[in-house]
C-alpha cells in the first residue's frame, strides 16, 4: 500500500502500557464500606456517600477516556491513510505493474532513500518517506517497494510507491506505510526501486 506525503498532524500517546493507561497514573479505588463496623455520625456518613459518588463518578470517566484514547488514535491512523493513499492510487497501480515485471532489485536503488516518521504524527502507523531522486537527465517515473520486517529480518509486510515525471536532478517523496500493529518492531527496508 503507498501514499503520498501528507501535511497531516495527529496527536498520539508518547507511551502507554499494554493496558491502555498512562504508565505510572494511579487508579482510584473507593473504600470498602464494609470493612467498617458501628453507625457513623450522619455528617460523617454524608461526607462519605459523597467520597464514594465522587470516587466511582471518577473511575467512569477515567474509563470512558481510555476508550476514547483508543477510539481516537484508530480513526487518527484511518484518516492518515485515507489522506494520502487518494491521492496515489493511479500511480501505485502503475508502480506495482512496473515492479511485478522486474526480476531484480530494479535499475534505480541507489537514487532512493528512506526515513521513518514519527507515529504520533501516522495515528500510529509504521511509516516512512521515500525520498526519490532523479540523476537522470530528462524527467522519469519511478516504481519502489519498501518491505517491513520484523527483527529477524522476515517480511511482515510490503509497500509500493510510486512517483511519475520526476524532473531531472528532482525529486519525489512519497510515504510508504505499514498496516502491522504499532507496538510490533519493525525495520523498512527498499527491496526494488525500478526508473523507467
Amino acid at each position: 500500500m503507498i501514499v503520498a506525503a501528507s501535511g497531516v498532524a495527529v496527536l498520539a500517546a508518547c507511551s502507554s502500557s499494554s493496558s491502555g493507561t498512562a504508565a505510572g497514573s494511579a487508579t482510584a479505588t473507593p473504600p470498602n464500606a464494609g470493612a467498617f463496623s458501628g453507625e457513623p455520625p450522619s455528617a460523617v456518613a454524608s461526607a462519605a456517600e459523597s467520597l464514594l459518588a465522587s470516587a466511582s463518578a471518577a473511575i467512569a470517566s477515567a474509563s470512558e477516556a481510555s476508550a476514547a484514547s483508543v477510539a481516537s488514535k484508530a480513526a487518527a491512523a484511518s484518516a492518515f491513510e485515507a489522506s494520502v493513499s487518494a491521492q496515489q492510487v493511479t500511480t501505485r497501480e502503475k508502480a506495482a505493474s512496473v515492479l511485478s515485471g522486474e526480476p531484480d532489485g530494479g535499475n534505480a536503488v541507489n537514487d532512493v532513500a528512506i526515513t521513518g516518521i514519527n507515529r504520533q504524527n501516522t495515528g500510529g502507523l509504521h511509516a516512512v518517506v521515500v525520498t526519490i531522486r532523479n540523476r537522470g537527465l530528462e524527467a522519469a517515473s519511478y516504481a519502489v517497494q519498501v518491505d517491513f520486517t520484523d527483527t529477524s529480518g522476515k517480511t511482515v509486510d510490503s509497500a509500493v510507491v510510486g512517483a511519475e515525471n520526476v524532473p531531472a536532478n528532482g525529486t519525489a517523496e512519497p510515504v510508504a506505510f505499514s498496516r502491522q500493529p504499532a507496538d510490533r518492531t519493525l525495520l523498512p527496508v527498499v527491496v526494488k526501486a525500478v526508473r523507467y
